[in-house]
């Protein structure tokens, strides 16, 4: 009997450590992915106050707890500042925020505004409520990151997010227009970024696991989830599934872009064109069948995502 429990007792140890092991990885794998990201895009400068945006969901928290890891490491210095805005929706669970955020030891501010009434009347009963919903936080989110005296507006979309928003625009938008890791406001007075943006939603929802963070649901409006990006998501998962590689083509595609080949004469000067003599790499293959080198030995693969 001693034995048996001994052995199992060992076997139980050495789950134990894998999966701290394997937790660990992922940790550093996101810590890398981000701090690449920040790097990239010169995201966070010395001395920046970063006000992330903090909704409940699971990848703000992990962009905080990020966020603070880097600082940590970082060899500039920044200061961070959570914001929430409670919109009074009904069952919103307003302790919990305050309470992680004081127990990590984190500035925090929350803002209460009730634009849950707002949107109730102004959209029909039925309707998705998050377009006219999310005008509202920004306006408001805008101002509060004046009061704070933030210079950074930091929010939790991934790399999933980043690419739905390319084949929203595109599908039903008509336009060749994605969600960019860093912009200025529409406001003109503050730079947004988003340090996720080379990161998995799937792997933002183990860290979201491991962590144990208090997730707050994003479904107490009752408003219906967007339809259209739900189409996408199931798109591109069903792309991911039967042609790996495929969705990693497609985000590095969204930094390789060429102009001269697409049909936007505000980004190209079609009009002008003039031969040069000089031969370019950039120059069209006009009677080639095959556009490009077939994917079988072509795959990009995004980096940093198998580490050991």
């Amino acid at each position: 009997m001693n034995e048996a429990v001994q052995s199992e007792a060992a076997t139980s140890a050495k789950k134990a450590e894998k999966i701290a092991y394997e937790n660990n990885k992922l940790h550093k794998r996101l810590c890398r992915l981000v701090g690449q990201a920040i790097g990239d895009f010169n995201m966070i400068e010395d001395g920046d106050k970063v006000m992330v945006c903090l909704s409940g969901g699971k990848d703000s928290y992990g962009l905080l707890d990020i966020l603070l890891t880097l600082r940590e490491r970082a060899p500039i210095h920044f200061d961070i500042v959570a914001v929430n805005l409670d919109q009074k929706q009904p069952g919103f669970p307003e302790d919990v925020l305050p309470a992680y955020l004081t127990k990590i030891g984190v500035p925090f501010h929350i803002e209460n505004q009730d634009t849950y009434s707002i949107v109730k009347r102004v959209i029909p009963e039925g309707k998705t409520t998050c377009s006219l919903c999310s005008r509202l936080r920004r306006g408001i989110l805008y101002r509060v990151a004046d009061e704070l005296g933030a210079t950074k507006i930091a929010l939790g979309h991934h790399r999933d997010d980043i690419l739905e928003t390319f084949f929203l625009n595109m599908f039903f938008g008509a336009k060749l227009k994605g969600m960019p890791p860093k912009l200025q406001s529409d406001d003109g007075k503050h730079i947004v970024i988003r340090p996720l943006a080379y990161v998995k939603e799937a792997d933002m929802e183990r860290f979201a696991e491991v962590r144990e963070f208090p997730i707050i649901p994003c479904n107490l409006c009752g408003s219906q989830e967007n339809l259209q990006r739900k189409q996408i998501k199931a798109m591109l998962r069903d792309w991911e599934k039967k042609h790996p590689g495929r969705v990693e083509n497609i985000f590095s595609a969204l930094s390789t872009v060429a102009p001269s080949h697409l049909m936007d004469s505000k980004l190209f000067n079609f009009v002008d064109l003039k031969v040069t003599g000089e031969a370019s790499p950039d120059g069209d293959i006009a009677f080639d069948e095959e556009p490009c080198a077939p994917p079988s030995n072509n795959v990009v693969r995004f980096g940093g995502l198998d580490d050991d």
